[in-house]
């Protein structure tokens, strides 16, 4: 057997590559292409995409970039997992939502669950939810022994924890192999709610549970520290960080204030966070929260194998579009994938049709098997910390624990979670940073693939029945594709109204070398808002005249290279106008020749980076006579 001497470079009859070189060969590249770099340094600050939190993501990370070694799996301060061995023995607990308040069905889909890989139950609980006292019937049939059950109850968590705790006594299960989490999380609770006046109350009661599990139930813990208000409100992953450590140490505070040791404390929290589409950002989320939730249990005085954070990974609701759902699917694979990589102890994967209402079993076995594939068949599980070592992943980790770090302190100095949810700071600042996001959205900068992008104005939508209603009155709950959404509801009453969507004529102006290019972003970009085309293609003015008649529609665009418009849209547009049209836009930005094409009889123009929500809105008003405000699609600052 050949052993490779120690220390020996593999890369020795190479010359050494500097980044300087590669500097100045995306230099070369960058100005072919058009762009026009001071230099190799300038080259690759172009290639630099912005992040949330004011994260940056380079073209290029090398061993320079790498940050002070995150230690190893197991071992404060956790980045790189919570246990030595990691998920590679059993894999991560595969745990299924279940939120029908019908207990039958809900008995039915919990044992269809735990019959086909699902090791774990979430049962939400109360309100307009599953009654708390239907929970003896919801787990007819579970053996409690083996599978764990988190409660997630709201105010009523304490009712919640007395019918389980009288399960286990019923069925006769040891104290030592009970397992779970009774969900009591009072400052989510005034999140979501915006009420202040229980949740004193509501945290001594949760103390009461605490102490409790702790001296009987050694397996259950008793507190969830749910980022899920902030994140469905819009956060920042710094902020849904920052937010969690900050009702962690809350709770930490009251959990020892109590009696209970500070190792005993952190064993009764479990955190829950969201898991979205951007794998990278998830993955370096999870890493950073165990991070930082280490350094607030060593400054606690804790001992190094109860500083390990418990995470509980849930796909994002943020993420979750009602209209082409089937895309959920892809998003959900990424995003339980990032949370895996990323070492959450227990996911949750929504089913595809959940921002619909409640899914039906094709949805949930979908759900479940998404993490069986990730497990079973592409082995997921089988490396600790597959992103560790990444000097990429690496640096997004610190870069983001530091942001959520600074954000956490500022709660702090402001009085704590609680006084920072009453005060509005927390509101607002999401708030701000969801304003932000939605600009994004609304330019397509940020595209959603199905609603914003690609859409599909023919499909059939799904029908379900709805959900329980939540909890209210505080964050609010958003979701990216929902103004999107709201433009295709009002297409879709149109349709119903008349037999016929809003419709738009595409006047394509030459040959199909000419024109796809922008035939193609116009019809993509109109369909976005519900907006059908038709159209023809050619140079005669006459004949798309005609074309324009015979379609019905009442706005048109033309759609062409900059030369053809040089030579024809004047004359296109003319004869649109003659023919009755209401308004003639034009794809593209007009440079220099606005002016000639607005004396021609273009009235606005669409292009990429501009204001598609606000250029649809004013399309469908137009189109369908539901008001006269145009301007959003005639002033060039909001091209879409």
């Amino acid at each position: 057997m050949n052993v490779l001497p120690e220390g020996l470079p593999l890369a020795a009859e190479f010359p050494a590559a500097h980044r300087e070189q590669w500097q100045q060969l995306v230099e070369g590249v960058l100005r072919k292409s058009g762009a026009q770099p001071a230099d190799g340094a300038a080259a690759e600050r172009a290639l630099t995409t912005e992040l949330p939190d004011g994260l940056r993501a380079r073209p290029l990370y090398t061993a320079e970039d790498a940050p002070t070694p995150p230690g190893y799996p197991g071992f404060p301060p956790f980045v790189r997992g919570g246990r030595p061995q990691g998920s590679t023995v059993a894999g991560w607990d595969v745990r299924q939502r279940h939120a029908d308040p019908d207990r039958r069905r809900t008995n039915e889909a919990v044992l269809a669950d735990l019959e086909h890989g699902v090791g774990s139950l979430w049962l939400e609980l109360g309100g307009a939810g599953l009654p708390v006292s239907a929970l003896p019937e919801a787990l007819t049939g579970v053996y409690l022994d083996l599978a764990a059950v988190s409660l997630d109850a709201g105010p009523e968590f304490g009712a919640a924890a007395a019918q389980l705790f009288a399960l286990y006594e019923q069925r006769e299960v040891s104290p030592g192999a009970a397992a779970g989490n009774l969900g009591a999380d009072p400052l989510g609770l005034q999140a979501r709610t915006g009420e202040t006046g229980r949740t004193a109350a509501l945290l001594a009661e949760a103390t009461a549970l605490a102490a409790r599990c702790a001296a009987e139930y050694p397996g259950v813990r008793a507190l969830t520290v749910d980022a899920l208000p902030y994140h469905e409100a819009g956060a920042s992953p710094a902020q849904e960080l920052g937010c969690s450590l900050a009702t962690g140490v809350a709770y930490l505070r009251a959990l020892t204030a109590a009696g209970l040791s500070v190792d005993a404390a952190l064993g009764q929290l479990e955190f829950r966070y969201a898991a979205d589409a951007d794998q990278f950002l998830t993955i370096a989320k999870f890493r950073a929260a165990r991070r930082l939730w280490a350094r607030v249990a060593e400054v606690s005085g804790a001992g190094a194998e109860a500083s390990a954070q418990r995470q509980h990974a849930v796909t994002s609701r943020v993420m979750m579009t009602a209209r082409d759902p089937w895309v959920n699917m892809l998003r959900t694979t990424v995003a339980c994938l990032a949370a895996g990589v990323g070492g959450a102890d227990a996911v949750t994967v929504l089913p595809f049709d959940s921002a619909l209402g409640l899914p039906d079993p094709f949805a949930r076995r979908i759900a479940r098997n998404t993490q069986s594939v990730l497990l079973e068949e592409s082995h997921l599980a089988r490396v600790v910390d597959p992103a560790g070592g990444s000097w990429y992943v690496e640096q997004l980790t610190e870069e983001l624990a530091r942001a959520a770090w600074a954000w956490f302190q500022e709660i702090e100095r402001a009085g704590g979670q609680q006084a920072a949810l009453g005060s509005g700071l927390v509101g607002e600042r999401i708030a701000a940073t969801w304003a932000e996001r939605s600009v994004k959205l609304a330019r397509r900068r940020e595209p959603v693939t199905g609603v914003s992008e690609f859409p599909h104005l023919d499909e059939q939508p799904l029908v379900r029945e709805p959900g329980p209603a939540g909890p209210g009155g505080g964050l609010p709950q958003v979701r990216r594709a929902e103004a999107y959404e709201a433009l295709r509801d009002r297409s879709d009453a149109h349709l119903a109204a008349t037999g016929a969507r809003p419709t738009l004529f595409l006047a394509s102006l030459g040959t199909a070398s000419a024109h796809t290019a922008r035939t193609t972003f116009a019809a993509n970009l109109f369909q976005a808002g519900g907006i059908a085309t038709t159209g023809a293609e050619g140079t005669d003015a006459v004949a798309f005249a005609e074309a324009f008649t015979a379609s019905g529609a009442a706005v048109a665009c033309l759609c062409s290279s900059d030369a053809l418009y040089g030579e024809h849209a004047g004359a296109v547009a003319a004869a649109l106008k003659a023919a009755g049209a209401r308004r003639v836009l034009l794809a593209g930005r007009p440079g220099e020749q606005r002016a000639a094409y607005e004396a021609a009889g273009v009235d606005g123009f669409v292009a990429a980076g501009g204001d598609a929500v606000a250029t649809l809105a004013g399309l469908l008003a137009e189109i369908t006579g539901a008001g006269t405000d145009t301007t959003s699609s005639t002033d060039e600052s909001k091209v879409a």
